[in-house]
């Protein structure tokens, strides 16, 4: 329940209908008919996104963040969410989709499993507003993912995997690093190979801190903002 409140405060925030602060507890208590305890987890979840700012006494206020590029990728708000500043929905092209072994991707020790485990592979180029601005590969378990298909990959995966199978992220590994394209790499971006673009992978765990999913995203635009909110906590 609080995630999908904590889901619209976040788009009440994006369409401009908080601009400066949040509605009190109270307020938000009677707007969606829930339990206290309940609003202060969707809260927590909106804040660990960067969105908001507490401050003691007063409540909590919207945190505008300032990044120079309208491609800004927001590492705070977790796998599966839109992660670009001001984005409408993505779309996809499938260049494979098939399976393969953990061993043969060499993937097999990170996922911790036999080098013989089934993993789905999803290569996807990434549309937002008609442009390329992402190349990303995606290997899931089928111990834990026991079924894609071209329709679950054509949109969200991770709203498929959560609606479907109750497999959610509950945590994640995130690596920043660049990327030298291959020729391959940059014939699909439309780019030049030898091109360095800047490349995010994730681990993404569900419950039991299961390993599921491996992916790496190569982004296609060379003036990629990434931003990461922190809530530093005092110790007592």
């Amino acid at each position: 329940m609080y995630h999908e409140i904590a889901d619209q405060l976040i788009q009440a925030i994006t369409n401009g209908q908080f601009t400066s602060k949040l509605p009190t507890e109270a307020k938000l208590m009677a707007r969606f008919g829930v339990s206290r305890n309940t609003i202060r987890r969707a809260i927590d979840v909106v804040y660990q996104q960067g969105l908001l700012r507490r401050v003691q006494g007063s409540g909590y206020y919207i945190n505008h963040v300032q990044l120079n590029s309208e491609h800004a990728v927001n590492l705070s708000v977790g796998a599966g969410k839109p992660l670009i500043k001001n984005a409408h929905h993505p779309t996809s092209e499938i260049v494979t989709f098939d399976k393969a072994t953990a061993g043969t991707i060499a993937l097999a020790k990170q996922f911790n499993v036999e080098p013989d485990a089934e993993v789905y592979r999803v290569i996807r180029l990434r549309y937002m507003d008609g442009a390329v601005y992402a190349l990303e590969e995606s290997y899931y378990l089928t111990s834990v993912v026991p079924f894609l298909s071209t329709d679950s990959i054509n949109s969200s995966i991770f709203d498929f995997l959560a609606e479907t199978f109750n497999v959610t992220v509950v945590a994640s590994d995130d690596y920043m690093s660049m990327t030298t394209l291959e020729s391959d790499q940059a014939n699909l971006m439309g780019l030049e190979p030898g091109d360095q673009r800047l490349t995010l992978a994730q681990m993404n765990y569900t419950k039991n801190n299961t390993l599921f999913n491996f992916s790496k995203a190569i982004y296609a635009d060379a003036k990629m903002s990434f931003y990461f909110h922190s809530a530093h906590l005092s110790s007592n």
